[in-house]
């Protein structure tokens, strides 16, 4: 992208912020332009979030100063920014679960008619957004029935509703099939041309390289870096993000043995699931590919007890198991972590060791619970998984999503599991996190357990998996191994081309 001279909207001054007398922002000076792409990139808890919270009025600033159009502006709650035009897509999503899709969207501003609600209005605005979107939803879809991808194409709308002259979006792309991310894009693209300033925080180094015009990068709450992002490679940014040369992000493989350690047959749900069949060995990393929606997620919350199925067999180590209850499957040694980590894995306001212990906090109970040893515990996983949090009394939502999930990963690993479950496991994680958390699952099949990962990344399951299930509306369209494990098999497969097919494609 060529250099192009655009007028200063935003200035930022000095920003600093503490918490809990920890500083996790040191006096942060920019100027952010009308019209452009501001990518923002830095590792898990590097800051990045907490400045644009800021920015959109979810935290105050501690120390600094905001302008906006040359004029200082103080933004002390959600409800301000919105006023400036300032407008958020968070990373983890902020929706009533009981409320529909329209409901949520207009949440707080509701249109009226005299004294009224004007739900017919807004169902069409409603309409008119998600139109935008190129996406079916129906405005009167409750949220608590709608996949994760939906939910992240309702924050879209709900932001876009606002009419915004600064628009933040914190991964955005996570959780959306390529379709999406496309549609998505096309959208930012005109809203740039409408003067609109996109604020982009992505771990995807290809989407910052092809989305944005300029580049902040951030590390340990201070400004590294502000580049045009024409001048900078992929491999420039993430050596500029981590500040150290990245060694090879993928560890070797281990080999497998030969012992099985979950097999599954004939596994369905009526309407979901039909007639599932695979197996898993001991050290072996097990891959699930498919688009969004396609029964991932749904296969694996059967196997833990999380949706009844209607028929098939499960076998755990060879030993015929009926697993009717989350609580079943913890005891046969599985675990599983959720791709949705704040609404079915973490609890936001609990801290470091009360989350790490809530599956397995039996353990350190005998009448009254052990506080010691569960601060004991966190803090031995805090080490090994280099969790970046001001003290293990930090709540849960002040912590970066990558040192989240870190958290999660501690809590099922309490559990001392033998088959472990990862879906989307480095959703919204930079890239040294990605790498830490391979290696850790590379070091879990070294001793001989059994890993099953779904993602929508193909680079991931190229480089972790052994074997890649591919999975199409709710069936198993195939198995890939060695060298046929790409992404264009992948694609054939996710996009329901069988062998013969394939052939001739």
């Amino acid at each position: 992208m060529t250099s192009v001279q655009r007028p200063t909207l935003l200035r930022l001054e000095s920003i600093r912020k503490s918490f809990s007398g920890v500083t996790v922002l040191h006096g942060i000076n920019a100027e952010i332009e009308q019209g452009e792409v501001l990518g923002i990139l830095g590792e898990n808890g590097a800051g990045k979030s907490t400045l644009l919270k800021i920015v959109s009025g979810i935290y105050s600033l501690s120390d600094g100063a905001l302008h906006l159009d040359g004029e200082p502006v103080t933004i002390g709650s959600p409800g301000d920014a919105k006023r400036l035009g300032i407008a958020m897509i968070p990373q983890e999503f902020n929706l009533i679960a009981s409320l529909n899709v329209f409901e949520n969207i207009f949440l707080g501003h509701e249109l009226k008619r005299g004294s009224l609600l004007d739900k017919a209005a807004m169902r069409q605005r409603t309409h008119d957004l998600l139109q935008l979107l190129e996406t079916e939803l129906d405005p009167d879809s409750l949220v608590e029935d709608l996949s994760v991808a939906e939910k992240q194409m309702v924050e879209i709308a709900k932001a876009l509703v606002h009419d915004a002259r600064i628009l933040i979006m914190d991964e955005p792309t996570t959780v959306l099939t390529k379709k999406e991310v496309e549609v998505l894009f096309a959208l930012i693209a005109k809203l740039k041309a409408q003067g609109v300033t996109i604020l982009f925080i992505s771990h995807k180094l290809k989407e910052v390289k092809q989305l944005c015009d300029r580049l902040m990068i951030l590390r340990d709450g201070q400004l590294v870096s502000m580049d045009e992002v024409a001048h900078l490679s992929e491999h420039d940014m993430a050596t500029k993000m981590v500040g150290r040369e990245l060694n090879q992000i993928f560890p070797e493989r281990s080999q497998p043995l030969d012992e099985w350690a979950l097999e599954v047959s004939g596994l369905s749900i009526r309407s979901q699931l039909h007639d599932i069949s695979f197996g898993v060995r001991k050290g072996e990393v097990l891959g699930f590919a498919g688009l969004v929606g396609s029964g991932r997620t749904e296969t694996m919350e059967a196997l833990m007890g999380l949706r009844r199925s209607d028929s098939g067999q499960v076998k755990v180590f060879g030993k015929p198991v009926k697993i009717r209850k989350l609580r079943q499957a913890v005891e046969l040694g599985l675990a599983y972590l959720s791709e949705d980590r704040q609404g079915a894995g973490l609890v936001m306001n609990f801290d470091l060791p009360e989350n790490i212990s809530l599956i397995s906090l039996k353990r350190y109970s005998r009448g009254l619970i052990n506080h010691q040893q569960t601060r004991k515990q966190a803090q031995d996983y805090v080490q090994r998984f280099s969790i970046k949090a001001p003290s293990l009394g930090s709540e849960l939502q002040y912590l970066s999503g990558g040192n989240q999930q870190k958290v999660y990963l501690s809590k099922w690993m309490d559990t001392d599991p033998k088959i472990l479950i990862l879906d989307e496991p480095t959703r919204g994680v930079d890239v040294n996190t990605k790498k830490d958390i391979y290696h850790f699952i590379q070091s879990l099949t070294e001793q001989g357990m059994a890993v099953i990962v779904i993602s929508s990344e193909m680079e991931e399951l190229i480089g972790l998996a052994h074997r890649v299930m591919v999975m199409r509306e709710g069936r198993l369209q195939g198995e890939l191994s060695g060298e046929q494990i790409n992404e264009q098999q992948i694609m054939l497969l996710a996009a329901g081309l069988g062998p013969q097919q394939r052939e001739t494609a």
